[in-house]
């Protein structure tokens, strides 16, 4: 008797260990725009490039993004969520926007284990940041260095350039007239666009481009860099 109790508890260890490996990882996706990034991990869970994953949530802060209708359309729950303006004022920090206590709220109520900012066009407060360490993912259209600190990167031929933070990325590097630019996926800490990074690719700057062109060039280069980056915090 004692030998077939212990069997069944190793049997019972060995299914919790089976569950544990099936857990699935609940993705929350934020949004401003287009959500072509969006449809780049819908179309990757579709194709089974990425098990274990699903797309729990949407949120945008643009009720006109076309986002909300390509989550829609795949019937993932997606919610609009108008975005209070940042206030005049210095932040201390210490305090979230009612927005972000609004989005916290829904994080938790969705259960979303990784949070993924795919276009997502407004800076958290360190307050909302810090609720979500290693959990809080951006892709950057710029390269970072591996620790998202410092002014300068060095791009696989050797080459320094300087690192470009904030909106007008894009720009600022054709401006810069440097010949390699990029994209980068990393966690976001309370420093923009400053977090350690997942994953990142080069994309040559090539003559004659625009912002519009090499923008366009840069998007197609993150559809696979955010999938490979899930692939990897997973």
């Amino acid at each position: 008797m004692s030998g077939s109790a212990g069997e069944q508890s190793d049997w019972k260890i060995i299914d919790r260990t089976e569950e544990m490996a099936r857990k699935t990882l609940r993705l929350g996706v934020l949004i401003s725009g287009d959500g072509s990034n969006l449809q780049a991990l819908i179309d990757a869970i579709e194709q089974r490039e990425l098990p274990g994953v699903e797309i729990a949530l949407v949120v945008s802060n643009r009720a006109d993004a076309y986002g909300i209708q390509r989550a829609l359309k795949h019937r993932i729950p997606v919610i609009y969520l108008p975005w209070q303006k940042r206030s005049a004022l210095p932040s201390t920090g210490n305090s979230m926007s009612t927005s972000e206590a609004k989005l916290t709220a829904l994080l938790h109520l969705f259960q979303i284990d990784l949070i993924a900012c795919a276009g997502w066009m407004r800076i958290f407060t360190p307050a909302f940041v810090s609720q979500f360490p290693r959990r809080l993912i951006n892709l950057h259209p710029a390269l970072l260095p591996d620790d998202g600190i410092g002014d300068i990167f060095t791009t696989s031929d050797g080459t320094v350039i300087p690192v470009f933070r904030g909106l007008h990325v894009v720009r600022q590097a054709l401006e810069a007239g440097v010949k390699v630019t990029g994209s980068t996926l990393h966690y976001v800490t309370p420093e923009v666009d400053a977090g350690p990074v997942i994953c990142r690719a080069e994309v040559a700057i090539e003559p004659g481009d625009t912002e519009e062109s090499l923008h366009e060039r840069i998007k197609q280069v993150e559809h696979k860099l955010i999938v490979k980056g899930i692939r990897i915090s997973f």
